[in-house]
Protein backbone atom coordinates (compact mmCIF):
# COMPACT_ATOMS: atom_id res chain seq x y z
CA UNK A 1 0.00 0.00 0.00
CA UNK A 2 1.40 3.38 -0.87
CA UNK A 3 1.23 6.50 1.11
CA UNK A 4 -1.43 8.06 -1.50
CA UNK A 5 -3.73 5.63 -0.89
CA UNK A 6 -7.31 6.73 -0.57
CA UNK A 7 -8.67 5.08 2.25
CA UNK A 8 -12.66 5.27 2.95
CA UNK A 9 -13.00 7.83 5.39
CA UNK A 10 -14.83 5.52 7.51
CA UNK A 11 -11.87 3.05 7.88
CA UNK A 12 -9.74 6.35 8.80
CA UNK A 13 -12.40 7.94 11.69
CA UNK A 14 -12.29 4.29 13.07
CA UNK A 15 -8.63 3.70 13.77
CA UNK A 16 -7.55 7.40 13.53
CA UNK A 17 -8.14 7.33 18.02
CA UNK A 18 -5.75 4.72 18.70
CA UNK A 19 -3.06 5.80 16.29
CA UNK A 20 -3.19 8.94 16.84
CA UNK A 21 -2.87 8.12 20.80
CA UNK A 22 -0.05 5.46 19.91
CA UNK A 23 2.03 8.71 18.58
CA UNK A 24 1.51 10.26 21.50
CA UNK A 25 3.15 7.51 23.37
CA UNK A 26 6.15 8.43 21.92
CA UNK A 27 6.21 11.67 23.34
CA UNK A 28 4.74 15.86 23.65
CA UNK A 29 4.07 16.51 19.65
CA UNK A 30 1.59 18.82 17.32
CA UNK A 31 -0.60 18.46 15.40
CA UNK A 32 1.60 18.60 12.05
CA UNK A 33 3.76 16.28 13.36
CA UNK A 34 0.64 14.02 13.91
CA UNK A 35 -0.37 14.60 10.80
CA UNK A 36 2.63 13.80 9.04
CA UNK A 37 3.41 10.78 10.95
CA UNK A 38 0.31 9.53 9.69
CA UNK A 39 0.65 10.08 6.57
CA UNK A 40 4.02 8.34 6.77
CA UNK A 41 2.51 5.31 8.01
CA UNK A 42 0.64 4.90 5.04
CA UNK A 43 -2.96 6.16 6.07
CA UNK A 44 -3.10 9.43 3.40
CA UNK A 45 -3.46 13.26 3.99
CA UNK A 46 -5.65 13.84 7.51
CA UNK A 47 -6.85 16.95 7.07
CA UNK A 48 -6.61 19.49 10.50
CA UNK A 49 -10.73 19.45 10.37
CA UNK A 50 -10.36 15.59 11.62
CA UNK A 51 -7.24 15.61 13.25
CA UNK A 52 -7.48 18.87 15.49
CA UNK A 53 -11.19 17.92 16.58
CA UNK A 54 -10.04 14.40 17.97
CA UNK A 55 -7.21 16.24 19.57
CA UNK A 56 -9.83 18.27 21.31
CA UNK A 57 -12.47 15.25 22.22
CA UNK A 58 -8.82 14.01 23.48
CA UNK A 59 -8.51 16.80 25.39
CA UNK A 60 -11.78 17.03 26.84
CA UNK A 61 -11.82 13.30 28.02
CA UNK A 62 -8.80 14.03 29.86
CA UNK A 63 -6.44 11.75 27.75
CA UNK A 64 -3.54 14.40 26.94
CA UNK A 65 -2.95 18.09 27.72
CA UNK A 66 -2.00 20.58 25.82
CA UNK A 67 0.63 23.00 26.24
CA UNK A 68 1.60 26.26 23.99
CA UNK A 69 5.42 26.50 22.96
CA UNK A 70 6.63 29.57 21.50
CA UNK A 71 8.14 28.71 18.14
CA UNK A 72 12.00 28.70 17.36
CA UNK A 73 11.80 31.56 14.70
CA UNK A 74 8.32 31.28 14.03
CA UNK A 75 4.91 30.79 15.36
CA UNK A 76 4.00 29.09 18.33
CA UNK A 77 2.69 25.53 18.66
CA UNK A 78 0.38 23.68 20.71
CA UNK A 79 1.85 20.69 22.07
CA UNK A 80 -0.49 17.59 22.85
CA UNK A 81 1.07 15.27 25.51
CA UNK A 82 -0.31 11.76 27.16
CA UNK A 83 -1.98 12.01 30.66
CA UNK A 84 -1.59 8.69 32.69
CA UNK A 85 -5.34 8.00 31.85
CA UNK A 86 -4.24 8.87 28.08
CA UNK A 87 -1.54 6.12 28.37
CA UNK A 88 -3.72 3.51 29.71
CA UNK A 89 -6.34 4.96 27.07
CA UNK A 90 -3.59 4.30 24.59
CA UNK A 91 -3.12 0.52 25.34
CA UNK A 92 -6.88 -0.14 25.86
CA UNK A 93 -7.11 1.04 22.49
CA UNK A 94 -4.69 -0.87 21.21
CA UNK A 95 -4.94 -3.79 22.64
CA UNK A 96 -9.04 -3.58 21.63
CA UNK A 97 -7.70 -2.84 18.24
CA UNK A 98 -5.43 -5.81 18.05
CA UNK A 99 -8.29 -8.02 19.00
CA UNK A 100 -10.50 -6.44 16.45
CA UNK A 101 -8.67 -6.54 13.08
CA UNK A 102 -7.57 -10.20 14.06
CA UNK A 103 -11.97 -11.10 13.85
CA UNK A 104 -11.71 -8.92 10.59
CA UNK A 105 -8.86 -10.73 8.72
CA UNK A 106 -9.98 -13.87 9.85
CA UNK A 107 -13.41 -13.25 7.95
CA UNK A 108 -12.08 -11.29 4.99
CA UNK A 109 -8.64 -12.68 4.56
CA UNK A 110 -10.21 -15.72 2.46
CA UNK A 111 -12.02 -13.22 -0.04
CA UNK A 112 -7.84 -12.93 -0.99
CA UNK A 113 -8.01 -16.52 -2.17
CA UNK A 114 -7.85 -16.66 -6.49
CA UNK A 115 -10.63 -17.56 -7.74
CA UNK A 116 -11.58 -20.82 -8.04
CA UNK A 117 -9.71 -21.59 -5.00
CA UNK A 118 -11.04 -23.44 -2.18
CA UNK A 119 -10.85 -23.13 1.27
Amino acid sequence: MNAEQDWPSEWLRGVLSVCTLRILCDGPTYGYAIASRLADAGLGTIKGGTLYPLLGRLEEAGHVEVEWRPGEGGPGRKFYQLTPAGQAEAHRQAADWAEFTSITRALTDSALAPEGATR
